[in-house]
């Protein structure tokens, strides 16, 4: 194993030790009760012991210009977008703006537009008639009122939601957060120009959700502590009345300025929270431009939205584009949609979007793609090593994993006891060598797949790895 290999896994596994994840209930063992639910490798939470793999950090794709900036209500500084999938449609939502570097001023007030696509890849901006700019209201513009500089709507999730109010959103107004609801997505109205929260900074992209998992709204917005620009979260039953803020916990990653949260359940495993900050270095101007600073994107993820593990490496880098390297740009919109790939047969992937060039003209979205649960991966090099699991319960009767290997490389699992001794019928020897790439493959030994009897009991999983990625698991009922 080389350097670079050992110094990379003594900060990992560093980083890890010194990052306290809050997990879901164990039983009186202490085992991890995953249930039927898939489990992304993102954490150390299912990991006991890691002998020859680590945990890594995979960057996605970049794909083609999502959307341009270009329509007269927009502009050079078009940014805080929000995409969700609703039903038939993705709806993406942003501010319009524009600014003049060399006057330093803008040219025309700020709205908050939308537009949509049936696919996630090809997005329209259609006239909605609803405001009127430069005399007509031929334009997408869906808001602008108060708090139209960072208008983030989401789809309400809550059970007990009434139909008028199906969307919301939370901007930022009059000293703090007020709301907005509307039945169609389309057609807004403030719930109050009253500030529902008011301790932090509000000037950047703040957003709120419904956390189906814990049945509350939840809110994560900016705010300064100890000279950088950091996060908050709160929450409510009702929309209205919230907690006081408290920050998040970033273990022993450094202090850095995350501009942006993007934080998410990710819906294939909503028990974790995915995070997407936009991380700032004000200091620095690569590009010699008229406003200093430069950005890129990371990672982070969390089991209680308090306690994040958040990678110190940039998860989407600016890349050759120069204008990626100009101020406020490389911002992760807030979502992750399931997206059909490009070429026929392959599985669906996940899209992400992102800024680029900011402050100039031609301002625009750029989609990014990643495997399905491809953030995060347990990788073995080609010497090979293990993973052992903590013990777990489980729910189900086959065990699948997402994973890859080279054409050499092989995955193998086995079943222990929570003692570590194996069970029999699921030693490593029976385990069939698993090559290839598959997002969803059942694992099976020489007496089939059929894991059933052993649900309900405490058990380890060790899986044995060479030149692979194991990137998710899962017992499917």
């Amino acid at each position: 194993m080389g350097i670079d290999t050992c110094l990379m896994i003594v900060a990992v596994c560093s980083l890890l030790a010194g990052c306290a994840v809050a997990a879901p209930p164990e039983d009186d063992a202490g085992a991890r009760e995953i249930g039927s639910r898939l489990e992304p490798l993102v954490d150390d939470w299912l990991v006991d012991s890691m002998d020859g793999v680590s945990l890594q950090l995979h960057h996605p794709t970049p794909q083609e210009i999502a959307v341009h900036f270009d329509a007269p209500c927009e502009g050079s500084t078009c940014c805080y977008v929000t995409v969700f999938e609703d039903d038939d449609r993705f709806r993406m939502y942003y501010r319009g703006s524009n600014y003049d570097v060399e006057t330093r001023k803008t040219t025309h007030p700020e709205f908050a537009c939308y537009a949509e696509s049936t696919d996630g890849i090809h997005w329209e901006k259609p006239n909605l008639g609803i405001i009127e700019f430069e005399g007509n209201k031929d334009n997408n513009i869906v808001w602008a009122g108060i708090g139209c500089h960072n208008f983030t709507p989401f789809k309400d999730t809550n059970p007990n939601c009434t139909p008028d109010a199906r969307y919301k959103a939370i901007g930022g107004g009059n000293g703090g957060l007020v709301t907005y609801k509307s039945a169609d997505a389309i057609h807004w109205e403030l719930i109050s120009d009253k500030p529902v929260i008011t301790r932090g900074a509000f000037d950047s992209q703040n957003l709120a959700f419904y956390d189906n998992e814990r049945g509350r709204y939840v809110d994560f917005h900016r705010q300064g502590r100890d000279g950088v620009r950091d996060i908050m979260t709160c929450y409510s039953d009702d929309f209205v009345n919230w907690t006081e803020p408290d920050f998040l916990s970033y273990g022993t990653a450094a202090k850095e300025h995350l501009y942006t949260n993007a934080i998410t359940p990710y819906f294939r495993a909503p028990h974790i929270f995915f995070g997407f900050p936009k991380r700032f270095m004000p200091s620095r101007n690569h590009a010699v431009h008229p406003v200093k600073g430069i950005s890129d994107g990371v990672f982070m993820t969390s089991r209680d939205g308090v306690d994040f593990h958040r990678w110190g490496e940039a998860f989407v880098r600016p890349g050759l584009q120069p204008e990626r390297w100009i101020n406020r740009n490389n911002m992760t919109a807030w979502g992750i949609l399931q997206t059909k790939a490009a070429d026929p047969g392959m599985p669906d992937e996940l899209s992400i979007y992102s800024t680029e060039a900011y402050y100039i003209p031609g301002d625009r979205l750029r989609r990014f793609t990643i495997r399905m649960d491809g953030f995060v991966s347990v990788n073995a090099k080609y010497p090979g090593g293990e993973l052992v699991t903590k013990p777990l319960v489980f729910d189900g009767k086959e065990l699948v994993i997402n994973f890859s290997t080279s054409a050499i490389g092989f995955v193998r699992a086995e079943i222990t006891d929570a003692d570590g001794a194996v069970i029999p019928g699921f030693a490593m020897d029976d385990c069939e060598e698993i090559f290839g790439d598959e997002i969803e493959h059942v694992v099976s030994w020489k007496g089939g797949s059929d894991v059933g009897a052993l649900a309900g009991k405490p058990v380890r999983l060790r899986f044995a790895m060479r030149d692979a990625d194991l990137y998710s698991i899962r017992f499917r009922p």
